[in-house]
């Protein structure tokens, strides 16, 4: 299906906008630890590095929280971009829906790994038919 809109550039807020103070914090709704606000490697933290569990908040745009949905998002799957950056996609516990959100500098690397190396681990799926993708 093609998008509706051919633009190549990926619509952002300014890198300069930050959400909050230096010393602000949110509570994980998976792992209930405070995670710092500002992250290394992005501009719009908005999930847990412990954990990798969201919030519902941005609605199309990464870091304008707009979404009304406010849900639990849990972290699907990891995929990469063609400049090697990886991504995690996280599906919304309330409303189905999906989102990509950039990882950060202190993300639990062992989580990472763990959430990409599960279709090697699902029994349903042939492994070499994995591998010659």
């Amino acid at each position: 299906m093609p998008r509706r809109k051919p633009d190549p550039r990926r619509p952002q807020r300014r890198k300069d906008v930050r959400h909050g103070e230096p010393g602000d914090a949110f509570r994980c709704v998976g792992c209930r630890l405070d995670v710092p606000v500002l992250a290394p490697g992005t501009a719009h933290r908005n999930h847990c590095p412990h954990c990798l569990t969201s919030l519902h908040v941005d609605h199309r745009i990464p870091g304008d929280r707009r979404a009304g949905c406010r849900g639990r998002m849990a972290a699907l799957s990891v995929s990469v971009r063609q400049d090697g950056e990886w991504l995690i996609i996280h599906h919304c516990q309330s409303c189905g829906g999906l989102s990509a959100n950039r990882i950060a500098g202190d993300d639990n690397a062992l989580a990472l790994l763990r959430i990409a190396m599960r279709p090697l681990s699902d029994r349903r799926l042939p492994v070499r038919a994995l591998l010659t993708l």
